[in-house]
């Protein structure tokens, strides 16, 4: 059996076999207490009598960026030995961290994307620094704090300035003792700056000097580090870190005692808290050992003795591990949960005047408010929490992200404004944590309805529309049936922008149950396209096509309205017949409070809202009562708990074949239809009965029906056209000047600043 030495800053002497690559090692940990002289005996002690001999926390050359230095005491440590090799890990640091950043991230996709990383500390750890680099939005080093105890000002640390201070870091670190170099757990002996530590989502590094210079409490940090034992990982638990992750491969201890002692740790803390299921916590062995034992343990294990100690024959070692680096969820809340994230935006002016940071801008002209809030930077706003399967048990988490642009100012602008802001919000939500982002309300109409955005984002997107229309037509069937039709074969329905991404695949999904279709929209070719595609689907239908709705919507029982039109009347509510439903899918809606009162016997409602399953907070009034969400929302949180993360709706072209496969998830996890609701409150059966009984009425008595009709329509004519709560009329057309344009510069300074806090 071969045999390695590992000398390290410690104290203490320990023996144990390991087993590594089908053969087994004796490994022997013998402590120099960071006196160089110590470190030296024990070399010449073991030379020729081992296989290989690592410095752990005695690096022979620092490196730092592209700048390198000999350090005076490591660099002479192995030429102390005539015949047995001596190593400090750097010949596999680099390389195992870049290759572990890289199959950590297959394994727990999303893990470090879009995340602020602190280096604790860059020094040696070039590899990790620069995998993680990659798929960070910042990258910062604790260099400067840790080993000079500078304050966190601007520059200091940042990977900008790097280059310029990498070499007279290294010239001052030459002659530094082991122990600032390689630091052990303990309290420092200057106090450190704190404030990179909040900053950061991830600290990447050393172990050691993670645990002595981080602030006592991290709550939500993930920690990536080299290696970690037990008392690592409970102190970082106790800190309320929630991730940790080892990059350096697991090797199997086969010494007896310490074999047992671990096992049955391990199967009492197993058993104790029954984390095995969530995720990796507590289930899975920690990477124990340092760069220096691994490259010791290949170093003695390389097949051919004679080959040279470089970066060709490391590499052909390495490519024989067979390992994935462990990432372990530390805290039981948190393992195992889903996440997602879901864009959102202010239906109109009011919903900024609500806004409790930017309230004070209600005292300011509205256009001017809204404007100016459309330049605004993506602000996550709040969270959805305790959604969860009751058929899988899967948790989900979301994360509500909200845009300032109110939907006129998103059909003003070039969409190119809406995409760059939904771009901004999905790397926001990849740094939460997200998988898939959903697209709410306008986001998913401007532009080409999401495709571009899926094509730029590094996360899964969704229009959410796919639930949307299933949410629909459900509740549509629901509100029928509520006013008395029993027999939808027998009905007529009509679907206002029937040529747009949600209304086409309403219009062929109505086709086939009701059979007797009316579409209207403004796009006559499309009309005609749609028209010939239901006719082919489901032959015998009766399709009837028009650009306008006022001269059909007398026949239809159900009226779908799907459009995203502004400052127009999308139907004259006035000509439906008695007791008919209208079901407005758009947000906002196309039907005002205003015109519904005029017939109080047609039953107008909103597109089917949902509820997720579980105990469920949203932590943001979206507008819709409590555990209650829009059915594209709904689409986000259910691909999620299906773990279906992919780009799913798309485009303006909705498969029914996925509006099938949504509703069967939406029944396989236990998503509800909310109660039907007509301009924010629910309806209750004595509304149903009151509006059955004045249909039947109208129905039975022509003339006062007429007389309805005319009255109505007179009032109905008196009213501002509108639709999305938007006048026809033009704005006022005032010019605010140079005080409106300064004005409207503070509050857009006020807002970005306040969203960078986060």
């Amino acid at each position: 059996m071969k045999q390695i030495l590992v000398i390290h800053l410690n104290e203490g002497d320990e023996t144990t076999t390991l087993s590594f690559l089908g053969q087994q090692v004796q490994l022997r940990r013998m402590g120099c207490g960071g006196n160089v002289e110590r470190a030296r005996t024990l070399i010449h002690m073991f030379d020729g009598t081992v296989a290989a001999i690592g410095l752990e926390g005695l690096p022979a050359e620092l490196h730092l960026g592209h700048a390198r230095r000999a350090h005076e005491l490591g660099g002479s440590l192995p030429d102390e030995a005539k015949q047995t090799p001596v190593v400090d890990g750097a010949g596999i640091r680099d390389g195992l961290e870049r290759w572990g950043i890289i199959l950590a991230e297959r394994t727990h996709p999303g893990l470090f994307g879009q995340k602020r990383v602190l280096m604790v500390p860059g020094l040696n750890h070039e590899g990790l620094a620069q995998a993680l680099g990659r798929r960070a939005s910042a990258l910062r080093y604790a260099d400067p704090e840790m080993f000079f105890a500078l304050p966190a000002v601007p520059g200091v640390g940042s990977q900008q300035s790097l280059e310029q201070v990498a070499g007279p870091t290294l010239d001052r670190l030459q002659e530094a003792p082991f122990r600032l170099l390689s630091a052990q757990p303990g309290q420092p002996h200057v106090h450190r700056d704190e404030s990179p530590f909040r900053w950061a989502d991830v600290l990447a590094g050393d172990i050691g000097a993670i645990r002595r210079y981080a602030p006592a409490k991290l709550p939500k940090k993930i920690v990536v580090a080299e290696h970690a034992d037990d008392a690592d990982e409970a102190d970082l638990r106790g800190r309320g870190v929630s991730v940790l992750v080892t990059l350096m491969p697991p090797v199997t201890e086969v010494s007896e005692t310490h074999r047992q002692e671990r096992q049955g740790r391990e199967e009492t803390e197993f058993s104790a808290k029954n984390l095995g299921a969530l995720g990796g916590l507590g289930g899975e062995q920690l990477g124990r050992h340092s760069a220096a034992t691994m490259e010791a343990l290949l170093v003695a294990l390389r097949p051919d003795p004679n080959a040279p100690l470089n970066e060709d024959t490391y590499l052909d070692l390495m490519a024989d591990i067979q390992w994935t680096p462990t990432v372990r969820y530390l805290q039981p809340e948190e393992a195992g949960i889903n996440k997602f994230a879901f864009a959102i935006h202010p239906l109109d002016i009011s919903f900024l005047h609500a806004y409790k940071p930017i309230r004070w801008t209600r005292y300011l002209p509205d256009a001017l408010v809204e404007n100016v809030a459309a330049y605004f930077p993506p602000l996550y706003v709040g969270k959805i929490t305790g959604g969860v399967s009751p058929t899988t048990g899967q948790r989900i988490e979301g994360y509500l992200i909200s845009l300032g642009a109110t939907p006129r100012q998103m059909m003003k602008h070039n969409a190119k404004l809406t995409y760059k802001r939904l771009n901004q919000s999905a790397k926001i939500a990849e740094r939460k944590g997200a998988r898939i982002m959903g697209l709410g309300a306008f986001t998913s109409v401007v532009g080409d309805a999401g495709i571009t955005v899926a094509h730029e984002a590094d996360i899964a997107i969704t229009s959410g529309n796919s639930l949307t229309v299933a949410a629909t037509l459900e509740a549509a069937k629901q509100a029928v049936q509520h006013m008395g039709v029993t027999d939808l074969t027998k009905g007529k329905a009509m679907i206002i922008g029937a040529t747009g991404s949600i209304g086409s695949v309403c219009a062929r999904l109505l086709a086939q149950a009701v059979r007797d279709v009316v579409l209207v929209s403004i796009e006559p070719e499309k009309l005609i396209e749609l028209k010939r595609t239901i006719q082919r689907e489901t032959p015998g239908c009766e399709v009837v096509i028009a650009t306008k709705a006022d001269e059909l919507v007398g026949e239809c029982d159900l009226i779908v309205t799907a459009t995203s039109a502004f400052g127009q009347r999308i139907v004259n509510i006035t000509r439906c017949k008695p007791g008919a439903v209208v079901c407005d899918v758009a947000r906002p809606p196309d039907i005002s409070a205003a015109e519904a009162a005029l017939r109080p016997d047609v039953l107008v409602i909103e597109s089917g809202e949902v509820r997720i399953p579980g105990d469920v907070e949203v932590g943001y009034n979206i507008g819709l009562p409590p555990k209650t969400v829009y059915a594209c929302l709904a689409e986000t949180a259910l691909l999620a708990m299906e773990g279906k993360f992919e780009d799913y709706t798309l485009g303006r072209n909705i498969t029914m074949e996925r509006v099938k496969e949504i509703y069967r998830l939406f029944k396989k996890h236990g998503f509800q239809l909310a109660g039907l609701r007509s301009f924010g409150k629910f309806i209750s059966d004595e509304d149903f009965a009151a509006k059955r009984a004045l249909a039947a009425e109208l129905l039975a008595d022509r003339e006062r029906f007429a007389q309805l009709q005319a009255e109505t329509g007179a009032k109905l004519a008196s009213m501002p056209r509108t639709s999305k709560g938007v006048s026809a009329k033009k704005g006022n057309g005032v010019r605010w000047g140079v005080l409106g344009a300064a004005v409207g510069a503070a509050a857009l300074g006020a807002f970005w600043r306040l969203a960078h806090k986060k």
